[in-house]
């Protein structure tokens, strides 16, 4: 993660107008990875794709209030996905096409209500950029456990906005309480340079930990 002109230093200045975390009305979801060319772009699309399942193709395109983008902490810059991370977002029937790569910046995690990261050190180099983002900012699987715990019918049945915003602080206050089986247990490992099948294994992963949590942001199971 570079920060030239001051980016990723603790206690930036926010820009003018903007709240951490209250980036307009949408509600942002940002995956984070390393290289932002396999496991957050996999996460990004299968979280669009999700969504789409459950509130139509209308909230790929955020017109349900909630906008899903990746980056990574050493970004790849402009760079397209990786073939394989292709190939298995089209396994699951989620589209790949029109993807970059970006560099992590102030102003992802500014604007980011949740930030849902691949391993424990993208959360803490996330968290050490400052912005207020550690009561947002969870390891993708740890979201998953804490929302698991989450009674649906504590969640506010309006906007799928307000439910979400209500969800990450539910979610926030349970995580002392639920720690996690093993150190490795919230990892989803780099599957970069890996044959295909390594690349299916980890999307099984990515999938099967953001099924429960874009159900609970909804408040819509997956169709069968």
């Amino acid at each position: 993660m570079t920060a030239p002109d001051g980016r990723g230093i603790p206690g930036l200045a926010v820009r003018p107008g903007t709240v951490p975390g209250q980036g307009g009305d949408a509600f942002r979801i940002l995956h984070v990875c390393t290289g932002n060319v396999c496991r957050s772009p996999m996460a990004e699309r299968l979280t669009r794709h999700g969504l789409a399942r459950r509130l139509g193709d209308g909230a790929v395109l955020g017109e349900h209030g909630i906008v899903v983008e990746s980056a990574g902490t050493w970004g790849h810059e402009g760079a397209p996905m990786e073939a394989h991370a292709a190939a298995v977002l089209a396994e699951y029937g989620a589209d790949p096409a029109g993807f970059t790569g970006r560099e992590l910046l102030d102003d992802h995690v500014i604007d980011a209500d949740l930030v849902l990261t691949a391993t424990r050190d993208h959360r803490s180099q996330v968290i050490s950029m400052g912005h207020a983002a550690g009561l947002r900012t969870f390891t993708l699987k740890e979201f998953t456990r804490l929302v698991r715990a989450i009674d649906p019918t504590t969640l506010p049945e309006g906007s799928v906005t307000d439910r979400a915003r209500a969800l990450v602080g539910a979610a926030a206050a349970l995580r002392g309480w639920l720690l996690a089986p093993s150190p490795d247990a919230d990892e989803v490992h780099d599957p970069y340079g890996a044959p295909i099948s390594y690349f299916r294994s980890i999307g099984e992963e990515i999938h099967t930990a953001l099924d429960p949590v874009v159900t609970a942001l909804t408040g819509i199971p997956a169709a069968v």
